[in-house]
């Protein structure tokens, strides 16, 4: 049987301005096994991206738990979940994020220089590994101001990579991005998560991008629906 990797029971998130309550998930329950490719397919508004912030930690449940590598997850202080979100998950984004001041491989290794007793040898090895398999070597110099789209986006994904997490969550990772470079990213998504055996989670509106993952999950108003 596969280890599993995350694990969300029965999570619900709820939004109040003090006048009146928004509730965006309503009591949704998500296996992910290691190695395993889910998609989410839903239209926008749906709440796909609340609960992705969710299971990456980066938000809490209102109700509801999230376990992370079989620990409870959504329960921890901010310092513990920023911990082992730089230990076991990786994210990438509609948006690169990238910090400007700072160069590709600057970027890139960026999360594990914030870890404790970081070796910048090491850590520059795997940055530059990263940015060969993602195809820009020869912009590692570069500042994101200086990348195309397409650039900036595998550059992050380059980012979201040199951890070596678990599980990678992407949220709309090609969305911003004209059909033929989206489908460069989407393929070299998918070679990456083989080549570092990791789980992937994405999240997108796109149906031919969502066909090549194991299970497709439809979201409408906050609950899954059938196909």
């Amino acid at each position: 049987m596969s280890n599993v990797v995350l694990a969300a029971n029965n999570v619900y998130k709820s939004f109040t301005d003090g006048k009146s309550t928004v509730e965006v998930i309503k009591g949704l329950s998500l296996q992910i096994n290691e190695g395993e490719f889910v998609s989410i397919v839903g239209s926008s508004g749906s709440g796909k991206s609340t609960l992705l912030h969710i299971l990456g930690g980066l938000d809490r449940p209102t109700q509801g738990t999230v376990d992370l590598n079989g620990s409870r997850f959504d329960n921890l202080g901010e310092a513990e979940r920023g911990y082992l979100r730089n230990q076991y998950l990786g994210f990438v984004y509609q948006f690169h994020h990238l910090l400007p001041e700072f160069s590709a491989l600057e970027n890139i290794s960026m999360p594990l220089m914030l870890r404790k007793n970081a070796n910048f040898k090491e850590v520059k090895e795997r940055a530059e590994y990263l940015l060969e398999r993602v195809g820009l070597t020869h912009r590692l110099t570069h500042k994101p101001g200086e990348l195309s789209g397409g650039e900036r986006q595998r550059v992050a994904l380059a980012r979201a990579l040199v951890s070596q997490p678990k599980l990678m969550l992407a949220d709309e990772p090609t969305g911003n991005l004209d059909r033929k470079t989206a489908g460069s990213i989407f393929e070299l998504l998918s070679d990456l998560r083989q080549e570092f055996n990791m789980a992937m989670l994405i999240v997108t509106h796109d149906e031919q991008l969502a066909k090549s993952a194991d299970r497709i999950l439809h979201m409408q108003d906050g609950l899954w629906i059938d196909d």
